[in-house]
């Protein structure tokens, strides 16, 4: 099974944690079920981009977004090469090591 490593974040996961993970799992899935409340806006129907992680470690082994998940990343805080939004984003057969952005972009909790 591969290695899902979330690297420490001061607010979600102060020690980081390492999860073994089911193909097939999105990252959102697999951080909440684990007790990382990333942040879901939409409730992971790619409506929005409050899951928005980086891919630090494994990018290249997964499928690549679809045109949908682009343009939202579009729109996301701090967007990096290795961005993708974790509802959309599976596990297949590698290790992965996810960033979670320090700030993200919450239309309804900001009050926009």
């Amino acid at each position: 099974m591969p290695k899902i490593v979330f690297l420490p974040d001061d607010n979600l996961c102060p020690e980081g944690a390492v999860i073994e993970a089911e193909p097939g799992q999105s990252i959102c899935e697999l951080a909440l079920s684990h007790g990382i409340e990333i942040e879901h806006a939409c409730e992971m129907s790619c409506a929005c981009t409050t899951c928005h992680v980086y891919i630090r470690e494994g990018f290249d082994g997964l499928k690549e977004a679809d045109e949908l998940e682009e343009d939202f990343l579009d729109k996301a805080w701090g967007v990096e090469p290795d961005s993708r939004l974790s509802c959309q984003t599976f596990v297949k057969d590698e290790d992965l090591v996810i960033e979670i952005p320090k700030y993200t972009i919450n239309m309804v909790s900001e009050k926009h």
